[in-house]
């Protein structure tokens, strides 16, 4: 394992985007998003990340998303970050993601996450009307999922009857989709759980400190998790963990996006440094700055030493031309000085 005081060059950068629309105009947020992805292609990006929301006004469905922009690019991997699988049915899942998987020339990156969903009790009455007493939330869900992407399988019958022809496994089938499953973790079991079944890690600006931790070092705790998970995947050290943080770089903002970016880390300064909540979640400042400055504070956070691929989020409420900036100045300024290298971009 490298040495923690020596930061892991950064391999791959990707964006991630919760894709927020007007409810007049729900066309216009999504065509925004896609605009974002294009963009992304061209200027080399890896990877666009869609975040996952349900009953509010972002992205409720990514994978549909993620089909239309797999038909206007070529190179960028597509990715969900995450998909809540107590919304979900494993097997439909698992024929969606093949589907757009097949659609974009095997670009997919299924990042879900295990739990029941949001307002639960809210909600049961029309998720789960019949059977919400009885659903299991827990990793199993995402187990399910996976056995059945990997091609396990989903019926007992195969052959024909008449006309119709019946597999055993999900169809369409993606052979190389089961390598690109990522898990939203932010615990140390679910790091290790990950792990020891052989998924990538998906980490955030969020984790879950042990009830008997005695400091609240985000960092240090994140990066606990990371070595966690590699200590259990049969990857070791070269198992795949990708980071979320939200950073902004301000080289080409102007006085005024600069103003709002600060303004925007500055409202949720309050909710770092301490647990919040029942569930008592730890969450990661924002980085806004300078690249040079930018990259100091990246070299100085524990866990992002040890990383080498990130999907940095875009704040939710920016407009689109403030997205348009970060997402350049991220291209063309911090990724390469954090020793990126971006790939052919489209002319």
């Amino acid at each position: 394992m490298p040495s923690s005081t020596t930061p892991r060059p950064l391999r791959k950068l990707g964006f991630l985007t919760i894709g927020l629309f007007d409810e007049a105009d729900p066309r216009r947020g999504h065509e925004t998003t896609l605009e974002l992805i294009e963009l992304g292609e061209r200027l080399g990006f890896d990877s666009a990340w869609l975040r996952h929301r349900h009953l509010q006004y972002g992205i409720s469905s990514p994978v549909a998303v993620l089909a239309a922009a797999s038909q206007r690019t070529r190179r960028i991997e597509l990715g969900t970050a995450v998909t809540p699988l107590g919304w979900e049915n494993p097997l439909r899942l698992a024929e969606d993601l093949a589907t757009v998987d097949v659609l974009s020339g095997g670009r997919l990156n299924a990042g879900v996450s295990a739990g029941p969903p949001a307002h639960y009790d809210r909600v049961r009455g029309a998720l789960y009307p019949d059977t919400g007493d009885h659903q299991d939330f827990g990793p199993a869900r995402a187990r399910r999922l996976l056995d059945l992407v990997r091609g396990e399988s989903a019926s007992d019958f195969a052959g024909t009857e008449g006309i119709e022809v019946y597999s055993r496994r999900v169809q369409p089938h993606s052979p190389g989709l089961a390598s690109r499953i990522w898990y939203g973790a932010g615990s140390l079991r679910s790091a290790r759980w990950a792990g020891e079944n052989g998924l990538n890690l998906l980490i955030s600006s969020v984790v879950k400190p042990e009830e008997e931790a005695e400091s609240y070092d985000f960092a240090a705790i994140q990066l606990a998790l990371v070595r966690a998970f590699r200590a259990a995947h049969p990857a070791g050290d070269r198992a795949r963990v990708s980071q979320g943080l939200v950073v902004i770089p301000t080289d080409s903002a102007t006085p005024a996006q600069r103003a709002t970016y600060e303004a925007y880390a500055a409202s949720r300064a309050p909710r770092t440094g301490i647990p919040q909540g029942p569930a008592r979640l730890l969450f990661e400042r924002d980085f806004v700055g300078t690249t040079d400055e930018l990259v100091e504070q990246l070299h100085a956070h524990a866990s992002f030493r040890e990383i080498d691929e990130v999907a940095f989020a875009l704040p939710f409420t920016f407009a689109p031309e403030d997205y348009v900036q970060i997402l350049t100045d991220l291209a063309t300024r911090l990724g390469p000085a954090l020793g990126w290298k971006p790939a052919d971009r489209d002319h």
